[in-house]
């Protein structure tokens, strides 16, 4: 009995990892996000545009990646913006999601924007399927910040379904993005 309670939590455990290494690596990095003053100024909503590498670390279908993302400038517990995604894979594989994301700033210039989104997953082939429809994308953006808000950064993504699926192969991409705020005084 003590047994099948121990793999019933490791399961579990399984799960909420993710959520667990987001809420650590932001607490850890939260004590620059108030360089400045720029939480109490905050940001304007973005639309962000992204290409880049999918698959580049294991290679088993590895392949350009795009994605387009609404992050939005309303915050959650004072903390956590919203945002939503959409990414596809010239190999084949497509997500659609939205999650949870937090501006850490250090300066004025640079932003640290870690972010947790589960995803609905379509596509996979022999070469590498993803083995269950829901993904979780974790991911650590690093973006410099110019006059007008403008950004431009890189980010390092994780797909995991969490070991929801009879297999977790998982993949990693690296993403370049540029991020277009939506509201019309730039100049602010």
């Amino acid at each position: 009995m003590f047994s099948m309670a121990m793999q019933r939590l490791s399961s579990y455990g399984k799960l909420v990892r993710p959520l667990f290494c987001f809420v650590l690596i932001a607490n850890f990095m939260l004590a620059g996000s108030t360089a400045e003053g720029q939480e109490k100024k905050g940001d304007p909503e973005f639309l962000s545009v992204a290409f880049g590498a999918f698959d580049f670390n294991r290679q088993k279908d590895q392949g350009a990646e795009f994605r387009l993302e609404y992050r939005s400038d309303k915050k959650l517990l004072n903390l956590f913006k919203p945002f939503g995604a959409g990414a596809y894979s010239l190999s084949g594989h497509g997500f659609l999601g939205g999650g949870l994301l937090m501006d850490l700033y250090f300066g004025r210039r640079w932003v640290v924007t870690p972010s947790l989104a589960p995803h609905l997953y379509f596509g996979g082939d022999s070469d590498l399927d993803l083995d269950f429809p829901l993904q979780f994308r974790s991911q650590l953006e690093v973006a410099y910040r110019l006059d007008n808000r403008e950004r431009i950064g890189l980010a390092l993504s994780h797909y995991s379904n969490a070991s929801l699926g009879d297999d977790n192969p998982g993949t990693e991409s690296i993403m370049l993005y540029y991020s277009l705020p939506l509201d019309l005084n730039l100049g602010r």
